[in-house]
């Protein structure tokens, strides 16, 4: 029998997430250790973000790793060029790239080329603390670990907010999604989408609830172009949404591409909280196995 070919995860984080005793980096590694080492994951890792793991005693967190260069040499362009290798053996199947909204590299090409990669190949891209501890608890535990206690109150669907957005040409996906797992859906005290994807989630849960239970199954805001998407950055910041389901068309230009970063830059703001998902086979993968977990 052929072994599971074992994860390959590039990690990188910037400079105010790295280096106090409690960053992003810091808490990541030392609550997902555990994940880490029962996955055997291998890290391909950003100079100066393996330089503070060294400095912080936390190697031993990273089963297996390899060291790619600085930033300024390159190191952030390599890591897009793995995103899109067709060897296995070099490819990274993940990213986690725990962004500080106000520091200027997070804007520069190569790391919006990262993301947007990610999302035409079909590989997560775990942009806060929130997500990339989310993504390997359910990750671990499909593969068998213990789950993480610390973070159950996370999984309690029934307190959580979560928003639901689709571009034009990830509509139909969305309600294929929606209907695939509604009772998860289901389960959510709140529902936010914007406008016309809203609507349709809305037709949807008539279909499966009833005319009346389903009517008002999602709250629908504004369309994206006309400001929807600030207001649900608002219930993000106010801690009110943790989980953002947002199909994104990366093929597609957008004339509010400053308001779906926004969204994203408000989940980033909080990083130990809210998180956004943005791809469809991942976004799949990852509520099979919310409903798994939220189930325990």
């Amino acid at each position: 029998m052929t072994a599971a070919k074992k994860l390959r995860i590039g990690l990188i984080a910037n400079r105010s997430h790295q280096d106090a005793t409690n960053s992003a980096l810091v808490q990541l590694l030392h609550g997902a250790g555990p994940a880490l080492r029962h996955l055997q994951a291998e890290l391909v890792i950003v100079g100066r973000t393996l330089d503070a793991i060294i400095s912080h005693g936390l190697l031993e967190a990273c089963p297996s790793v390899e060291r790619f260069p600085y930033g300024r040499e390159g190191g952030l362009m390599k890591l897009v060029s793995r995103v899109v290798d067709t060897d296995t053996a070099r490819a990274v199947d993940a990213v986690i790239y725990l962004i500080d909204p106000v520091d200027p590299s997070s804007v520069f090409p190569e790391a919006q080329a990262l993301k947007r990669q990610c999302v035409i190949h079909r590989k997560p891209f775990l942009a806060t603390l929130a997500s990339a501890r989310e993504w390997l608890e359910l990750e671990a535990t499909a593969a068998g670990a213990s789950m993480d206690t610390r973070l159950n109150g996370s999984f309690q669907l029934e307190q959580e907010g979560i928003a639901l957005i689709a571009h034009d040409a990830m509509k139909e996906s969305m309600l294929a999604m929606a209907e695939k797992h509604f009772p998860l859906l289901d389960r959510f005290a709140y529902r936010y989408a914007t406008g016309t994807t809203g609507g349709l989630l809305n037709r949807l849960a008539q279909q499966v609830k009833g005319e009346e239970a389903g009517k008002n199954w999602t709250r629908p805001f504004l369309s994206g172009p006309l400001g929807g998407d600030a207001q649900l950055a608002e219930l993000v910041l106010d801690r009110q949404i943790r989980r953002i389901l947002f199909l994104e068309d990366p093929h597609v230009a957008r004339q509010h591409e400053a308001d779906i970063q926004l969204l994203e830059r408000a989940a980033r703001t909080v990083t130990d909280f809210s998180q956004v998902i943005s791809e469809v086979s991942g976004a799949d993968r990852w509520l099979s196995l919310l409903t798994q977990r939220a189930a325990i």
